[in-house]
């Protein structure tokens, strides 16, 4: 729930190159006009930032190269009036919009406002939308977009969940059996089963899972140790005239799923001036098999990563950003300090990380290749304005691969298509849309996209990837025509 302030932090990215050794940065060439409270990945390949004053919106475009590093900034479409919302629920949608629902601040006073629009990147075009039916307050709740594209919604004061259907654009909402606590500061994390794994705050240590078929929540077993920090807040009013009460219960870190199939999970201080601590889930094989907890390590120097932003590294390892700014690197085994950030963090095409306005990290390693999308229909030849799909698996990634501790959810498990002229070597990214799957580690599961080659790309033989949380497939040859 904290207030993040955003606007004087240069924008971040971590680059990643595969004979990188070392940990590196350097400046992007064109810094954010207004500063980056929080970035999505669109499915052109542009990135489309909120703005430090939480109304504006930018678009940062790569160069013909595909860089981030020297692309460049443009302004888009502002919201509906009377929504600037700060800490939303958000997803890109299969279809490739942007939805933003609610929002723990509305122009900087704490509201939990229920207010929410999408964005359509073809049209530049922001339209309202209406919240769940009788939701009358949303704030910062947790979210994702389950396997079938689904936008699944915790209510924050409440046990209630809300599921919104993008083709009719009609919510369903109900209280699903089995919740242990109201929803409040907690995060989503969507599993390889299709299920939703959350770290309880009020209920600490207990985690819970949800299963989208059942529509229930059924336990995850403890996380021994405590990831929740105590609120130093009392009643925060809200309403009409402040009539209402929200007492916070705490707050937690972010979690991330890695290719192995664990999620670490990391948390805020339990006392004040007290280190985080962390916790690894390995699932279990079934319904009444609830997986297993362990104790991971304390943070370095007494940090922690209460309202933190992580990512998962192409190389599998996961990037925590602990409440001081200072980077921290889970292996598996290790949790080590790295270089200062403090903003925020999402994966790019590239294999970058981008964080704030003005600034790119390159961390060492690389990837699997056995983690990569694989290709298995394409069309060989394709024309400039025109829809085509594309087929393979392992198309969404093996994670969301960005987390917050609640708000601020920036998922990046869809596919991206890149094509890359074979003579000049100008690099254009086709839109995709309508994935058959949102879900992550599909493995060996045929899955699909559409994607509409630019008008404006340059003809010729060609090669073209589809990329997934930074990772790209093997390249297939096409012809532009």
């Amino acid at each position: 729930m904290r207030k993040l302030s955003l606007l004087a932090i240069p924008l971040l990215v971590l680059a990643l190159t595969c004979v990188s050794q070392a940990q590196s940065i350097q400046q992007l060439t064109h810094s954010a006009p207004d500063g980056v409270v929080l970035s999505y990945q669109l499915t052109d390949g542009t990135v489309m930032a909120q703005g430090g004053n939480d109304s504006d919106w930018w678009k940062l475009t790569p160069d013909k190269t595909g860089s981030y590093v020297n692309g460049t900034w443009t302004q888009l479409a502002s919201l509906p009036s009377g929504y600037s919302p700060d800490a939303e629920a958000s997803a890109v949608l299969a279809d490739g919009r942007l939805l933003i629902e609610g929002g723990e601040y509305n122009f900087g006073s704490f509201t939990l406002t229920n207010l929410g629009a999408i964005y359509n990147p073809k049209t530049n075009v922001w339209t309202p939308l209406k919240p769940p039916p009788n939701w009358s307050f949303i704030g910062d709740s947790p979210s994702l977009v389950l396997p079938d594209g689904t936008f699944f919604i915790g209510n924050k004061l409440v046990k209630n969940v809300a599921a919104f259907n993008p083709k009719t654009m009609k919510w369903v909402q109900g209280n699903a059996p089995g919740k242990s606590d109201f929803n409040a500061e907690e995060g989503f994390t969507l599993m390889p089963d299709g299920t939703v794994l959350t770290m309880d705050v009020k209920n600490a240590p207990n985690s819970e899972r949800f299963f989208p078929t059942l529509k229930k929540w059924e336990s995850a077993g403890s996380t021994i140790v405590d990831l929740h920090s105590p609120s130093p807040f009392g009643c925060l009013q809200f309403g009409p005239n402040g009539k209402y009460c929200y007492y916070p219960p705490g707050e937690i870190g972010p979690a991330i799923l890695r290719p192995d199939g664990t999620v670490f999970a990391t948390g805020s201080y339990t006392i004040t001036g007290g280190a985080g601590h962390t916790a690894i889930y390995t699932p279990g094989t079934q319904l009444t098999d609830p997986g297993t907890w362990a104790v991971g390590p304390d943070f370095p120097n007494g940090d922690n990563a209460g309202d933190s932003f992580a990512v998962l590294l192409p190389n599998g390892n996961v990037l925590v950003e602990g409440d001081s700014g200072t980077l921290y690197t889970w292996d598996g085994t290790n949790l080590t300090s790295g270089l200062f950030a403090g903003s925020s963090m999402m994966v790019l095409p590239t294999g970058q990380i981008l964080l704030g306005g003005s600034e790119v990290y390159n961390p060492p390693g690389t990837y699997n290749p056995a983690w990569a999308p694989s290709i298995t229909n394409s069309p060989a030849s394709v024309t400039r304005g025109s829809t085509y799909q594309i087929s393979g698996t392992q198309f969404n990634g093996l994670s969301q691969a960005n987390a917050f501790g609640d708000e601020y959810q920036t998922a990046t498990n869809y596919p991206l298509v890149r094509i890359t002229n074979n003579a000049t070597k100008h690099v254009f990214y086709a839109t995709t849309h309508d994935h058959s799957s949102m879900g992550v580690a599909t493995g060996s599961t045929p899955v699909s996209t559409n994607f509409d080659v630019p008008a404006g790309m340059e003809t010729g033989a060609s090669s073209l990837v589809v990329v997934a949380n930074g990772i790209p497939s093997v390249a297939v040859n096409i012809t532009v025509n």
